[in-house]
């Protein structure tokens, strides 16, 4: 198999940046001349070993960190939006795309920005109406947009965050449970803890310094929502530090990131970082072992393991989706070369969707997606009933999967063929940027493919491809 060349330019000159360091003194610390440096970091040719051993050896830089995980999600990112039909008239070579995500990705993330002000002002003038009752409607990326595209690119680990967490965790000692111990620590903090059955999942009132649990919750719930209070409490400067480097656009987007800043925190302090990615290994990621050793639930522990990206110490490299009976992606990340649509639902054919005719049971799949790269994905509905007769239940499904490179280290892989080839079912991630030409599932015709329509022959589609 060919050794794939490494062109991380941009990550070059962000580390030289990072470091205070000249273009002179960095190349002679790496061992390498000047012109040699401007033509890695211009990716005119790729890292050396010699210069990746430097990195490791002189900065303990983790070397891992120079992979292409962002400039995958910026072309895939990219790809989509270009898919987008007002631009009918064809799109950049993928090889464009990836070399502007490489050399230039501040320019991509402005492009995709741009699209997103497009799209969503396409939105509102379709629904007038809608759209003139609304006062100070401003064509930037709504907050929920914004802020999961900076989960998405800070590749869902937040180190400040997750290490304060696990160390919060740490502390902890011989107390007890972590649910106990977070009570305490609110204690300390003049909160008291009731439990009702009339209350929503968790309203704080800090006038009394009151904060109500739902009773109806199953207990990893409420020990979550303890350790989300405790965050938005005692850990309050982290995350309002946190969110100043962010730079969010409005103040709606801020103030849903510092909830999903705390929510991270009380995901990482449940499953301390360290302790969790050892028992992880141990147990070859047994979803159902890792959550009764940490007191969660199965989102919960398929979640946390899709955050294992801490640099030195990186677990693997899974995708995590969660989507609704409609196929609308509703949590998403990779930290894996397989990126999930911006908008709209996923593949039909992936097994997450047949996660909800079979309740309360595993299914596992092998899929392979256009680019080749083989996959193993683990799918489970998580229904999330309200606690009593009449009440709605809330019903997901999600799906965990690693690079089938990574099989050995699942136990859901025992049994599998992965050396058959007619094992692996082909997926995709958006049908306007897939280029399966033979599929049976397809909605919509793909981006790069021209139509070819033949009124005296119908085949499964109403149309034929190039």
């Amino acid at each position: 198999m060919a050794i794939q060349k490494l062109y991380a330019g941009a990550k070059l000159r962000e580390i030289r940046t990072r470091l205070g360091l000249t273009q002179k003194d960095f190349p002679a610390k790496l061992g390498v001349s000047l012109p040699y440096l401007n033509q890695m970091e211009n990716n005119n040719r790729p890292l050396s070993t010699t210069v990746v051993l430097a990195l490791a050896q002189e900065f303990g830089f983790d070397v891992t960190e120079l992979g292409q995980g962002d400039a995958e999600r910026l072309v895939t990112d990219m790809r989509e939006a270009l898919a987008d039909p007002v631009f009918a008239d064809g799109s950049p070579p993928l090889a464009d795309l990836r070399l502007t995500a490489s050399n230039a990705p501040a320019l991509a993330r402005a492009f995709l920005e741009l699209h997103s002000a497009y799209r969503q002002t396409h939105e509102r003038l379709a629904s007038l109406d809608e759209a003139l009752g609304r006062e100070g409607a401003q064509l930037q990326p709504s907050p929920w947009e914004e802020v999961r595209d900076f989960f998405h690119y800070c590749d869902n680990y937040i180190d400040a965050v997750d290490r304060a967490a696990e160390h919060f965790a740490q502390l902890l000692g011989d107390e007890g449970d972590i649910r106990a111990a977070a009570i305490r620590r609110l204690a300390n903090k003049g909160v008291t803890v009731r439990f009702a059955e009339d209350a929503a999942l968790r309203q704080f009132d800090s006038d009394t310094g009151t904060l109500t649990l739902s009773r109806l919750a199953p207990p990893e719930t409420q020990t979550f929502q303890l350790l989300l209070q405790v965050a938005l409490l005692r850990q309050n400067a982290l995350l309002e530090a946190t969110l100043d480097l962010a730079r969010f656009q409005s103040d709606a987007a801020r103030a849903i990131a510092k909830i999903g800043l705390a929510n991270y925190f009380a995901g990482a302090a449940m499953m301390p970082y360290r302790a969790f990615l050892e028992a992880a290994t141990r147990t070859r990621h047994d979803l159902e072992r890792l959550a009764v050793q940490f007191g969660a639930s199965i989102e919960q522990v398929a979640h946390r393991l899709s955050t294992l990206q801490r640099p030195g110490a990186k677990g693997v490299p899974f995708f995590f989706v969660r989507v609704d009976q409609a196929g609308t992606i509703t949590k998403r990340h990779s930290a894996t070369r397989l990126q999930f649509a911006r908008f709209g639902g996923a593949c039909p054919l992936w097994n997450v969707h047949r996660a909800f005719e079979n309740p309360g049971q595993f299914l596992r799949q092998l899929a392979e997606t256009p680019d080749g790269v083989r996959y193993i994905s683990l799918a489970r509905d998580v229904s999330k009933p309200a606690g009593h007769f009449g009440a709605p239940v809330r019903r997901y499904a999600i799906a965990l999967g690693c690079e089938v490179r990574h099989a050995g280290a699942l136990v859901y892989a025992d049994g599998l063929d992965l050396a058959r080839a007619g094992a692996f079912e082909p997926i995709g991630i958006s049908c306007r940027i897939c280029e399966r030409v033979a599929c049976h599932q397809r909605s919509v015709p793909p981006l790069e493919r021209k139509l070819r329509i033949a009124p005296d022959r119908r085949g499964v589609l109403p149309y034929e491809l190039e």
